[in-house]
Parts: C-alpha cells; sequence; structure tokens
C-alpha cells in the first residue's frame, strides 16, 4: 500500500508531484535505503546526501527558480520527505525535514531579496545546512520562555544564550535562532529571528546528545557566547519573531504529520509481509483473523490520518493559516503512526524485539513523532483553545 494515491480527487498532489514522487522514491530506494543500518550504527549520515539531493533539485522543489530552486510548492516537499519516511530512514528524513521545511521556509517568506540571495543559493544545493534554534533547557513546548538574549550593539547585535535539541546542530553552517530582543524590564517579552552562521566567533557547539533512536542525525547543544551580529542577522521585523515562528511551526507540523503517516505504512509493510511468510499451527498467521482485523483497523487509522493531513496542507498551500486542523492532523497522525508501529512489532513476536528487524527501528523512531514539532498535550490545547477558546482561570 502506497503512501498516497494517484486518483483525481486527490487534490493536494498533480501529475508532476506524482512523478517526482516516483523519482525521489527511485532514488531513495537505491541511494539510502540500503546503508541505513549502517548509518544508524555509525551515528550519522553523509553530508553528501545533502548535496546529492541539492544537485538533483530535491532541496528546491518548493523554491523560486530564481533562488536555485524548482518552483514547485510545498506539496513538493511532503513529497520528498514522504518517501524517506517510507523507507523507514527517519534519521535521513528527520535532518532534510529541518534544513527543507522548518530553518528554510522564513528566509524565504520574511527575508530580504539580500538574505534570500544570500543564504538560499547554497542552502538549496546542499552546500551549507541548516537548523533551527528554538528548544532551550527550560525552553520546550513554552516558547515564550525563552532567555537567549539578542541586545542592540553598535551597527548590529550581540547573541548570547544556548539551545538544545537542535537537529542538524553539529554540523549546521548556519542556524535560524529564536531571541528575546525586549529590555530585560520589559513586562511582555518579544522575540526576533536571527540568521547566525556557525563560523562566527562565539558560536559554540556543544555535546552531541545521545537519543533512543534515530542515530544518524546528529542533535547537539549550542551556545551562544557575545556573539556579535550584524544588523543584516535579523530576519523579518524586530520583536516580530513570535508570531514567524507560530507560522513557521505550522508548516513543520503538517509536513511532520505527512512524514508520520508515511512511516506508519512502511511499519504497515512490515507487518504484512512477517505474517504472510510466519507459519504457526500449520499455516500461515495472516489466517489469524485476531490478527487480521486489527491491522484492518490501523491501516483504517492510518488512511484516515492522510486524509486529513493531506486536505490541511492544501488549504494551507492556498493560504489558509492558523487552522486547528493543523493540530489535529498533526495528532492523529502521531498517533495513528504509534497504533500501527506497535502492533506491527507485536504480529513479529519475539523477532520484532530483536535488533537485525527493521520493526524495532520503526518503532522506536515512531515514538518521537508525539514529541517533535509539539507534544500531543500541546496539540490539544491548540485544539481547544481554537474550538472552545480559554477557560477561565
Amino acid at each position: 500500500m502506497s503512501a498516497t494515491r494517484t486518483t483525481p480527487e486527490h487534490y493536494l498532489f498533480t501529475e508532476e508531484h506524482e512523478l517526482l514522487r516516483a523519482s525521489v522514491a527511485a532514488w531513495a530506494r537505491e541511494r539510502v535505503q540500503p546503508h541505513i543500518a549502517e548509518w544508524e550504527a555509525a551515528r550519522e549520515f553523509p553530508r553528501e546526501i545533502f548535496e546529492e539531493l541539492g544537485g538533483l533539485g530535491y532541496l528546491g522543489a518548493q523554491y523560486p527558480e530564481e533562488y536555485g530552486g524548482q518552483g514547485s510548492d510545498l506539496a513538493a516537499n511532503i513529497v520528498l520527505i514522504e518517501e524517506l519516511s517510507r523507507i523507514g530512514a527517519e534519521s535521513v528524513s528527520m535532518a532534510i525535514g529541518v534544513h527543507t521545511a522548518m530553518a528554510t521556509p522564513p528566509i524565504l517568506k520574511f527575508g530580504t531579496p539580500q538574505q534570500r540571495q544570500h543564504y538560499l543559493p547554497d542552502l538549496l544545493a546542499g552546500r551549507k545546512i541548516a537548523a533551527l534554534g528554538i528548544s532551550e533547557p527550560d525552553a520546550g513546548s513554552d516558547v515564550s520562555a525563552i532567555r537567549t538574549r539578542a541586545t542592540r550593539a553598535d551597527g548590529g547585535w550581540v547573541l548570547n544564550g544556548s539551545k538544545t535539541f537542535i537537529t542538524n546542530g553539529s554540523r549546521a553552517d548556519v542556524v535560524l535562532v529564536v531571541a528575546r530582543t525586549s529590555p530585560e524590564n520589559a513586562g511582555k517579552p518579544s522575540f526576533s529571528l536571527f540568521l547566525v552562521d556557525t563560523a562566527q566567533p562565539g558560536f559554540v557547539r556543544g555535546r552531541t546528545l545521545e537519543k533512543l533512536g534515530r542515530h544518524a542525525v546528529d542533535t547537539a547543544e549550542l551556545t551562544f557566547e557575545n556573539i556579535e551580529l550584524p544588523e543584516d542577522a535579523l530576519l523579518g521585523e524586530e520583536g516580530k519573531g513570535f508570531g514567524q515562528i507560530m507560522w513557521e511551526l505550522d508548516a513543520e507540523r503538517i509536513v511532520a504529520a505527512a512524514a508520520a503517516v508515511a512511516l506508519g505504512f512502511y511499519a504497515f509493510d512490515l507487518a504484512v509481509e512477517y505474517i504472510r511468510n510466519r507459519h504457526q499451527f500449520g499455516r500461515s498467521i495472516a489466517d489469524f483473523q485476531a490478527i487480521r482485523h486489527e491491522l484492518a483497523t490501523r491501516v483504517a487509522m492510518l488512511t484516515a490520518a492522510r486524509e486529513l493531513v493531506h486536505s490541511t496542507a492544501r488549504r494551507f498551500q492556498l493560504g489558509e493559516e492558523r487552522m486547528p486542523e493543523i493540530a489535529m492532523a498533526k495528532l492523529v497522525a502521531a498517533n495513528a503512526l504509534t497504533e500501527m508501529a506497535d502492533y506491527a512489532l507485536q504480529v513479529h513476536g519475539g523477532y520484532g524485539y530483536m535488533a537485525e528487524y527493521p520493526i524495532g527501528r520503526v518503532w522506536i523512531d515512531a515514538r518521537l513523532r508525539r514529541i517533535s514539532a509539539g507534544t500531543d498535550e500541546i496539540q490539544r490545547e491548540i485544539i481547544a483553545r481554537h474550538l472552545i477558546g480559554k477557560t477561565a482561570r
């Protein structure tokens, strides 16, 4: 079963998107899938993968041609991320997703022509890698608690603070940083976005964090020690960073939801392949109604999640923002994936718990989808506030 359907009523993807999908899928099966276990064991995948994706035009699929892109749209980027997750390459999918769907889109939307021309060509070609610096030791889901601060200085800014859980942080060339720019005694803090080149003095890469899964993608701690930034390091308007990052998070959640569904269908395929070939009590375990019906229930949930993700992506692509359906799609997709991955491991029996079987890695990787890009609890709160408003205190 494929991650999407090529049917007339499936209005997010055009024929051009499906041609792109076929191309990406073929590349991923040949270039990435045979090396997943090797790269996970090595705790990294080759940087050249970024360059290959850039050279093929995949990194720039949704970006204008004037910056080296292909002039397509969000759906094209969804295709790329889906096909990487569709083969269980979650480390690569995560790294590329941060680069193309999180750190780079704000440069296009909020950047000046000079900033776009300076950063986008190298990023879209894969010559440079981008990361997004939001999370801090005391500020995860609560973006308003960020302490990293940029203060005005002669001709620019001085940046101080730290970030954690930063995907691509260990090898990023540029980090899009969210920092406070309001005065110390301001009643209501304001935030701004800054483009920070990692070669600058004062940029310190801390630990590369050890995760439960997705070992081949680096996740790092970053520290900014009196980094002197030029005036044009500011991305967009001063003090408007909170709204800008909320826009980024909406797109991020849509892409993350699409990746979750795609990984869920990979888990389904692994389950089907196993139960068709596993015999117990003199017959294939695929003949047991208990197994067939449980899988049927979970694939129905996954299919429903896919439809919500794609329809929401279409609306967002057409300009609708701050939709409760974005949080719904993220919530439903992440939980549908978790259910499918867990049951797929269950039907493998003892073999599912063995490291040599890919379903174990899928099961571990799936769990992060309910945390990253906003936890389940945050998605539920967003939905509730849209539908019934804030409760009285």
